[in-house]
């Protein structure tokens, strides 16, 4: 549910119109800085869920291969943005505004995408090792259900 809430930050992208330039640059800050808003809302939000589900027992599956590649793949993107927009408003001019806020800004979005993509290569890991702790397959849960 992490990788989940990580990707679902994106949906506030459309929501939220901070670009105050109109370059490239300016466009890109102005990303990453509704992705972290909004991961600051998704994130504890689908733990929450995930917490629910798994205290139900209705968390039956352990995520897949394309969970995890997405999330990897998300998390690079948004950890090079982020890299991009740091060299940016440390460039000369420096980018817009108050460059010590669209650093941070920066850099809080730099580490979300080194945590999302961490989160997709342990997403794989697991997978791949067949680690269900706790979980059955969908398929033992079919032929559970068709025995009993």
């Amino acid at each position: 549910m992490l990788a989940i809430g990580l990707l679902s930050g994106v949906a506030v992208l459309p929501l939220i119109r901070l670009q105050r330039g109109e370059n490239f640059e300016h466009a890109r800050l102005a990303a990453l800085t509704a992705l972290d808003a909004g991961q600051v809302i998704t994130v504890p939000l689908a733990l929450l869920v995930g917490v629910v589900l798994t205290a139900k027992r209705s968390w039956t599956r352990t995520p897949g291969y394309t969970l995890g590649s997405i999330t990897t793949l998300f998390g690079v993107v948004v950890a090079t943005q982020a890299w991009a927009a740091m060299n940016w408003v440390e460039g000369r001019p420096s980018g817009i505004g108050d460059p010590d806020g669209e650093f941070v800004v920066a850099v809080v979005a730099l580490f979300s995408g080194v945590i999302t993509t961490l989160v997709g290569a342990l997403v794989l890991l697991f997978r791949r090792t067949g680690y269900e702790s706790q979980t059955a397959s969908s398929r033992r849960q079919r032929s559970a259900r068709l025995r009993g």
